[in-house]
């Protein structure tokens, strides 16, 4: 269990009675995400201040920003936690001047629909009673690092997934699971990853909270600190996407790369390729919402999804076409510079469908084209 995650569980208490157990998350997730961008802020916020007083234009503000901090996001408001309750009677609007004035990358809050929230909790009269709670917590990476943040999310998404009897799998991968899965993704690349000043490209198409990019990130640093590992992904989900895109601000990283939306639906990295792909798409989840542009596609060929259809209400080997279609293709002087990927499923891409149907011919053209390595069977039980 992660301390971190069952404390600010436990502020959820403080929502009884006007939210229901499966709501909590639109209060406690964005708070925590604040109060973590807040605590990474403090340091610096004064210096930010002044440059904001000279620089009007928000791209050069970025570029002055960064010099001075390291960090690619900023806030310009004059409050924080330290003196937001300071004014009782102003709290509200003064938390909507904070959240207001992040630099324009930061835009997770309004995934949340947080503003929303703040009105439910003033008129509720909770909101000075959760958000002195937060400023209380210490989230700094110095106190808090960002692999126990990471624990602490996925604790608290668990609890709220309970609470709201949410598929295994819809939001959450467990973190050996996806220390397996990065290991099998570097396993032939010891020797590249180790060059000085590498760079490469890493893709989740079903991001979810940004812990398979982060884990993957972690690995390669540890093997290589001069490595660069560019992060790019897209996640359905909005509160989903706003914590991977928080998290990785968080740690000073560029996520413009990280994008929010259907993946099959519309592709957000329609012409890129990458070093690494890798992902959990939903066990079992449909894909009528995407059913136009996916038959479109195959109609029309020389797309992601060329080697067939599955059945309507699982759309796994969809994503699995998708992933091979993200790899960084092999250069005819050089058999092992391909991208290679890696995909967290369950058993029914390898059995469902009898020879002839959608997913018997996706299987096989994945055999014949040479782009299964391995497959590994996980423990049962190991997902939430």
């Amino acid at each position: 269990m992660s301390t971190l995650g069952s404390f600010i569980w436990s502020i959820a208490d403080q929502l009884r009675g006007p939210y229901r157990p499966n709501q909590y998350g639109n209060v406690i997730l964005p708070l925590t995400i604040l109060r973590r961008l807040d605590c990474i802020l403090a340091p610096d916020r004064e210096t930010v201040r002044d440059l904001a007083a000279k620089f009007d234009n928000p791209n050069r503000l970025k570029v002055e920003v960064k010099k001075a901090t390291g960090r690619t996001f900023y806030n310009t408001s004059n409050y924080s936690f330290a003196n937001l309750l300071k004014d009782a009677d102003g709290l509200a609007d003064n938390l909507n001047d904070y959240i207001d004035r992040f630099s324009p990358d930061v835009d997770v809050f309004e995934y949340f629909d947080f503003k929303k929230e703040i009105v439910a909790l003033e008129k509720a009269e909770l909101l000075r009673e959760v958000v002195s709670s937060f400023a209380a917590i210490d989230l700094h990476p110095d106190r808090v690092s960002n692999s126990d943040m990471g624990d602490a999310f996925e604790y608290i998404i668990r609890k709220f997934n309970e609470a709201a009897n949410e598929t295994s799998g819809d939001h959450y991968t467990p973190r050996d699971a996806i220390k397996l899965l990065v290991d099998l993704l570097f396993a032939e690349e010891d020797a590249g990853l180790s060059e000085a000043g590498i760079v490469r490209t890493l893709y989740d198409p079903t991001a979810g909270t940004g812990g398979m990019l982060s884990l993957a990130q972690e690995h390669l640093l540890a093997q290589n600190p001069d490595a660069r590992l560019s992060l790019f992904g897209q996640e359905y989900n909005p509160q989903s996407y706003a914590i991977c895109k928080s998290e990785l601000l968080g740690k000073g990283q560029d996520a413009d790369g990280i994008a929010r939306g259907d993946t099959l639906k519309n592709d957000a990295h329609l012409t890129e390729r990458f070093d690494y792909v890798l992902s959990n798409p939903p066990y079992g989840g449909d894909w009528k919402a995407a059913e136009d542009v996916v038959r479109a596609e195959h109609t029309k060929g020389g797309g992601r999804f060329d080697a067939g259809l599955p059945r309507i209400s699982d759309g796994q080997t969809l994503f699995l076409q998708h992933l091979a279609s993200k790899m960084r293709p092999v250069k005819s002087s050089d058999a092992n510079s391909g991208g290679r990927a890696g995909i967290v499923l369950n058993g029914s891409p390898l059995f469902t469908g009898g020879a002839g149907s959608g997913e018997s011919e996706i299987r096989r053209h994945l055999i014949e084209s040479d782009l299964v390595d391995a497959i590994v069977a996980l423990p049962t039980n190991m997902f939430y």
